[in-house]
């Protein structure tokens, strides 16, 4: 590593370089007497309550996990181990399928979407009843972003009665809930 930043023969990256100078000036100041202050840029790891907070909540009911995206993580990791992922990407799909505003592009994903997972013997079949799968499908003729909420609610309240109350047991969850959230931290003078 090299000595000197100005250095001509370093090999050094140029983020090393900055950090050297940037630890120099660093220094500099705190022996001139400038205060420190903590504002935020660089990562440094937060207290473990927060995270803890989040992944508390997620105990209270599905809709909050839903709605973290660590806990939507973990849930997914989860659900690979029981080989039932697809009720959650099913659930996704649906959910990035109202976010779609063009009427031919609603059309043509609503299609990909029943082919890939309503449709029987689909790649990803989720375990729907006969008669919301034929909802489904009559819903799509007018291609709504409201056709599979009757297929992606059945879903949903599968995953809440069936998976979500093992998924709070399991050793997913409890790694969820020790794992520590990360926040930014930045170095300035007054």
């Amino acid at each position: 590593m090299c000595r000197e930043p100005a250095d001509t023969n370093c090999s050094c990256p140029e983020w090393a370089k900055d950090l050297q100078l940037s630890i120099g000036t660093l220094i500099h100041k705190l022996e001139a007497g400038h205060n420190l202050l903590a504002t935020s840029l660089y990562r440094k790891k937060a207290n473990t309550r927060s995270s803890k907070k989040e992944a508390m909540r997620i105990t209270d009911s599905f809709s909050q996990l839903l709605s973290s995206k660590d806990g939507l993580l973990a849930f997914s990791k989860f659900l690979k181990t029981e080989f039932s992922e697809e009720n959650l990407e099913f659930w996704m799909a649906c959910e990035e399928y109202r976010k779609i505003h063009l009427d031919n592009k609603l059309r043509t994903r609503a299609q990909t979407i029943y082919q890939e997972f309503l449709q029987s013997g689909a790649p990803r079949e989720v375990n729907i009843d006969h008669h919301t799968r034929e909802f489904t499908l009559q819903q799509m003729a007018i291609a709504s972003k409201n056709c599979f909420d009757a297929a992606q609610e059945h879903t949903r309240v599968l995953m809440e009665k069936d998976s979500y109350p093992r998924f709070i047991k399991s050793p997913l969850y409890k790694e969820l809930l020790h794992k520590p959230s990360v926040r930014k931290l930045k170095l300035s003078f007054r």
